[in-house]
């Protein structure tokens, strides 16, 4: 879900910022030895760097953790729009960071913290309303970079979500001169990917889940085909229930839910962003009383897998509830 906020005077704002961004004298030492020039594609742009930036701002949490799990905490200027706490392994190196704003940047902030790259999971934060489109960031001098799961019509069709995240770590590893950390994060990934595959192969029967992720006033919005569930799913031997719906997170009904009558429902919890149905406990109180959905054996035999919310997103994170996933559905006996 996405909340507006105001932006106000992008050309003037941002041109403070590309005079304000950090001199080649500021470059700091990166894993694979020095500053080097790079160049990668985002989202239907050609960004170079003559040499790695010292003051990336992220756009989201997803991205703030991102360049964390890369180590570049030193060479961030600031983070913004988080919906939940970081990751307990990311937590020291977070608290270096400024935190220009908890929810959505505006321009007068962005402007503030004079980055010299902007970093972001979505597109839709990019806005005349909010910091800027990418196009008058780029007129400024201001390079932004979106992750590569967010476009997926820029690359190889071939390429599965989690391709296209670690695509993403290959990037930004290119970027800051981390190619070393980069590397050995997206192997570590792929190693949890195809452990999950190897779920698939043991499967006794497959599986429909729903995708439970938020709920606002009163009405579910859930995983259609284009989201990372949707991949999660098709990983472990299982099917998403709504892949019928070309999109990330449709609105449905709990009527809709009832009809697809799943086999097992994945509640993602997002207590901690504090919007009312964002809870865990919430969504599972709603379907516990709900007249249709009550009656669904998958509750009335308590076959519910509970996630961190914003692990149903790309993020490094995601792996993580590629494994809830799959031990979900072991415990519940779908896989022999």
């Amino acid at each position: 879900m996405r909340h507006p906020a105001r932006f106000t005077g992008v050309a003037v704002a941002l041109a403070v910022v590309a005079a304000a961004c950090s001199s080649p004298d500021d470059s700091a030492a990166t894993d694979d030895g020095g500053g080097q020039a790079a160049t990668v594609a985002s989202c239907g742009r050609k960004l170079s760097f003559d040499e790695p930036p010292q003051r990336a701002v992220t756009l989201d949490q997803s991205s703030t953790e991102t360049l964390l799990a890369l180590g570049l905490a030193d060479r961030m200027a600031g983070t913004s729009n988080l919906k939940t706490k970081v990751a307990g392994k990311y937590a020291d190196a977070y608290g270096e960071v400024p935190v220009l704003s908890p929810k959505i940047l505006t321009g007068e902030r962005l402007r503030e913290a004079a980055p010299d790259v902007v970093v972001s999971s979505f597109t839709d934060l990019f806005t005349k309303d909010q910091v800027g489109t990418r196009e008058e960031l780029g007129e400024l001098g201001l390079p932004s970079y979106v992750s590569a799961v967010d476009c997926p019509q820029h690359h190889d069709p071939g390429k599965t979500p989690f391709d296209l995240l670690f695509d993403d770590y290959e990037n930004l590893g290119r970027i800051f001169g981390a190619e070393k950390r980069a590397e050995q994060l997206a192997a570590e990934q792929r190693a949890a990917v195809e452990q999950a595959t190897e779920t698939a192969e043991k499967v006794t029967e497959k599986p429909t889940v729903v995708w439970l992720y938020s709920v606002y006033k009163g009405l579910p919005y859930v995983a259609g085909e284009s989201g990372m569930p949707s991949e999660m799913s098709r990983l472990v031997g299982a099917q998403n229930a709504f892949d019928d719906v070309d999109e990330d997170w449709p609105e449905v009904s709990w009527e809709a839910i009832a009809e697809k009558d799943p086999d097992v429902i994945v509640v993602g919890d997002l207590s901690e962003r504090g919007a009312p149905g964002d809870s865990a406990e919430e969504k599972l109180d709603m379907i516990r009383k709900d007249p249709l959905t009550s009656k669904l054996t998958a509750v009335t035999e308590n076959r519910i897998i509970e996630v961190p919310g914003i692990e149903m997103d790309p993020s490094v994170r995601t792996v993580n509830t590629l494994r809830l996933l799959t031990k979900g559905l072991k415990d519940l006996g779908y896989v022999s």
